[in-house]
């Protein structure tokens, strides 16, 4: 059986596709405040700033708090 390429036609380099940053943004504050409600939870409930009363959040995320250093007892 025999197999034939094809020789390359043009020599064209490939060009990146450009993303415009206001595509970008939307999507950059979504995780951003994201993140910031999760690193809320994580490291300052059940604190002076507590949302929840209960240490039903502390119980939840435990263990992240001490992944990420904070103190918790």
């Amino acid at each position: 059986m025999a197999q034939t390429v094809a020789p390359p036609t043009a020599n064209t380099a490939a060009v990146p596709a450009k993303l415009p940053l206001s595509a970008i943004a939307p999507w950059a504050v979504f995780f951003g405040i994201l993140m910031m409600i999760l690193l809320y939870f994580v490291g300052a409930e059940q604190g002076a700033t507590s949302v929840f009363s209960g240490t039903d959040v502390h119980e939840w995320v435990h263990d992240a708090r001490h992944l990420l250093g904070f103190p918790c007892h």
